[in-house]
């Protein structure tokens, strides 16, 4: 059994329920898997108590992590709120995290410092927080050798929630990932091109609220089998969170070829190619019922991702364009995608359709619209979209597909 925190869903106002109904329902979905429908989840205020049935617990826990909207979730030893059992189940949290961590008090002046934590929501339990807790820690001390009382730094913490008549015993407090519950923030297609960037940028509109369904842009022949397979890697990781990411893959090649071939000068061919991303994307996203585009672009990073360039690329959608990490370092994004598990993927060495179109002139940093548009004059925009989009594949990928 564990009991689940949230933060931000604590704060709404009215709309607060359909927070609570979308994460209930996304845990559910993250946990049937162990449990085939036989999870038990009840809403108390301010907490989730999911009971697993015959669920493996470390799995369970596993998954949990992994759920947008949950701040902290703990395993936990339900009984009814009175002294005495409080007492002894507290006693016995205590002595199953000891085995835990492979501690024998009293074997060579082993000694353990501990504090207790009690937090009394249900107000007709007669014994105030801080009255309980001293009651408690006086019970684990007289019970327990080799302990001691440090309510600053402790070893160990033994807790108890008091709520509805019930109470709560655990020591362990695991993090979740934070947020918003999947799903409560529409949905956004997110540009993902396989490198280090655009993973977290889809992360962290996830951790938002916001759906992702992925729009990879694949050059065959120049971009290989091995190129796609990594894509669909990056979207397996982020599928852990999701159960699974619906990922588009636009055959991109033809498109490449028309610009090079044109009277584009070779300075703005990067910046006209992304307005085509830009614009497939758009229209993806009108068939798909998205209201957002996500890209993993970072101001200044490269040519390409001036004020100038984004502003141009801009020009051809009408949609809200999400730049999560738009401020961060490529340090910072780095050290995002290791936490996220996606670096190590990222970093494989199969080129994506940017990188090899580079041009073997410098991007232009700063392109006025006028031109941009001169540009584009021999382009049949219309056409080239629309043969783009008439060959979309698409794909459902699971975090074990």
């Amino acid at each position: 059994m564990f009991l689940i925190r949230y933060q931000e869903i604590g704060i709404k106002g009215r709309n607060r329920y359909l927070f609570e109904n979308k994460i209930n329902s996304n845990i559910k979905k993250a946990l049937y898997p162990l449990g085939k429908g036989k999870i038990k989840i009840t809403n108390m205020r301010g907490r989730i108590l999911v009971a697993l049935g015959d669920a493996e617990p470390s799995k369970a826990a596993e998954y949990l992590s992994r759920v947008f909207g949950i701040a902290t979730f703990s395993p936990v030893i339900k009984i009814v709120a009175e002294e005495e059992a409080i007492y002894q189940s507290s006693e016995a949290v205590m002595r199953q995290a000891l085995e835990r961590k492979g501690i024998k008090l009293g074997e060579n002046d082993n000694v353990l410092t501990f504090r207790t934590n009690v937090k009394r929501a249900d107000k007709t339990f007669p014994i105030r927080s801080m009255d309980m807790a001293a009651r408690l820690g006086s019970y684990l001390l007289d019970n327990i050798p080799g302990l001691k009382v440090d309510l600053h730094n402790p070893d160990l913490s033994v807790s108890v929630d008091i709520r509805d008549g019930n109470a709560y015993v655990f020591s362990e407090k695991l993090p979740g990932p934070g947020g918003l519950p999947l799903g409560t923030s529409g949905k956004g297609i997110l540009l993902l091109s396989g490198g280090i960037d655009s993973p977290v940028a889809g992360w962290m509109c996830m951790k938002r609220g916001v759906e992702i369904e992925a729009l990879h842009f694949h050059s065959f022949p120049f971009t290989g089998e091995k190129s796609k397979e990594k894509v669909k890697d990056l979207c397996r990781v982020l599928a852990r969170h999701n159960n699974r990411i619906k990922l588009h893959i636009a055959h991109f090649t033809d498109i490449q070829k028309s610009i090079q071939k044109s009277s584009c000068p070779e300075d703005f061919r990067i910046t006209v190619m992304r307005r085509f991303m830009f614009r497939i994307a758009e229209r993806l996203a009108a068939k798909n019922n998205a209201l957002a585009l996500v890209t993993g672009e970072s101001v200044g990073q490269v040519s390409s991702q001036t004020l100038e360039n984004m502003t141009a690329i801009n020009e051809v959608t009408k949609l809200p364009v999400l730049r999560p990490v738009v401020a961060f370092d490529k340090n910072e994004i780095v050290e995002m995608a290791q936490k996220i598990e996606t670096y190590d993927i990222s970093i494989q060495p199969y080129e994506d359709c940017c990188t090899l179109f580079l041009p073997k002139v410098p991007i232009t940093t700063k392109p006025s619209l006028d031109k941009i548009h001169k540009a584009e004059e021999s382009l049949d925009i219309d056409e080239m979209v629309n043969d783009a989009m008439e060959k979309i594949e698409t794909i459902y990928i699971t975090s074990n597909s």
